[in-house]
């Protein structure tokens, strides 16, 4: 998903934290307020103890689609019927099945990285506490546990893991992703015909592409762009490749960040003269024309 083009910010290296939340939010409600906020195609609503999940109407759980059966069939009949009505084409299975991960994993991604971004809070969500509604963009979680810093005012709450540093919390991220992300890979895998480094290689994009996306509302590219070089920097299991930014210079001098993908998308295969803005076929002179147009 391409970025638009919004101010570079001047933020200090650690976000503020709130105090204690209230007694009906939990310690990443405001994370989710705030993302909502800059990007309303994506709502999170908490659900509270005992309360169930959503369903029917659309709602796909998480659980189901890792099962890789009936669920994740009607998930991605939605993805092949969009790019027939789009495109005019049917797109090869393994295709439709990418298109369908990426719309899952760009947002579920977000579920985690978003609290640990502005908050310094990491919440942990199994497959079992999350469903999502992609033609509407909302996602219904239950939060029971998260990692924070020792300093953190929740610190003291349910449910709290401190952990001692920022390196410690950024590795409570990476699991937490994965933990998620394990099992969805492998149901959608088979579909995909993707297997091992190219799943997680879709998985490390889907985290670095995601926040960068959603940081750049916030105001914090650059803060996010330092982020995520420590979060991913290449050597961080099971995920493949890193968050390996470097930077390209605007008509006016002006630094444009930009990275290669990790993973293809596969867009080409719909269209093969449009590439996405960090696919390593698209050469740098275009990705600078698409940034200053933009």
């Amino acid at each position: 998903m391409s970025a638009p083009a919004l101010p570079v910010d001047a933020s200090p290296n650690v976000p503020a934290r709130p105090g204690l939340p209230g007694a009906t939010a939990s310690p990443v409600t405001e994370a989710y307020a705030r993302l909502s906020a800059v990007f309303p195609g994506l709502a999170v609503t908490e659900l509270t103890a005992g309360e169930a999940a959503p369903r029917g109407a659309g709602w796909a759980a998480a659980a189901r689609l890792a099962e890789g059966g009936p669920g994740l069939d009607e998930f991605l009949a939605w993805d092949e019927a969009q790019v027939l009505r789009d495109h005019g084409r049917r797109a090869r299975p393994d295709v439709v099945a990418s298109f369908g991960l990426h719309r899952y994993a760009w947002p579920a991604c977000l579920l985690i990285t978003v609290p640990w971004f502005l908050l310094r809070r990491v919440p942990r969500l199994p497959v079992e506490d999350v469903t999502f509604q992609r033609e509407t963009g909302r996602m219904a979680v239950r939060v029971d546990a998260f990692a924070c810093l020792p300093d953190d005012p929740a610190a003291g709450l349910p449910g709290a893991r401190v952990v001692p540093d920022e390196e410690a919390l950024r590795a409570e991220v990476r699991a937490a992703v994965a933990e998620h992300l394990e099992p969805v890979l492998g149901g959608f895998g088979p579909r995909t015909r993707r297997r091992g480094r190219a799943l997680w290689g879709m998985a490390t994009d889907e985290i670095v592409e995601g926040l960068w996306y959603v940081a750049r509302l916030f105001g914090e590219e650059r803060r996010a762009l330092r982020e995520l070089e420590l979060l991913l920097p290449g050597s961080t299991r099971p995920y493949a490749g890193s968050a390996a930014f470097r930077e390209l210079t605007g008509p006016d001098g002006e630094s444009l960040p930009t990275r290669d993908r990790v993973s293809c998308c596969l867009f080409y295969t719909l269209r093969p003269a449009d590439t996405c803005d960090t696919c390593p076929r698209t050469c740098d002179t275009d990705r600078v024309a698409r940034s200053t147009a933009a």
